[in-house]
């Protein structure tokens, strides 16, 4: 069953990660920048300050 990843599944500093087990998982890059940012935030993540849409999403 797959998660919805809610804003992730359309920001510039999501990553995705599939583990060999066929697990998903949604990493949030900002974490890299401030790691008081949340690293693996909750899901689905509907509201959040640093959102930035992909260069896809214009």
């Amino acid at each position: 069953m797959s998660v919805d990843p809610g804003l992730c599944a359309t920001c510039a500093h999501a990553q995705r990660i599939a583990s060999a087990k066929g697990s998903v998982f949604w990493r949030c890059r900002e974490h890299d920048r401030d790691p008081q940012w949340p690293k693996y935030p909750p899901l689905p993540v509907r509201r959040c300050a640093r959102f930035t849409p992909t260069a896809a999403d214009g």
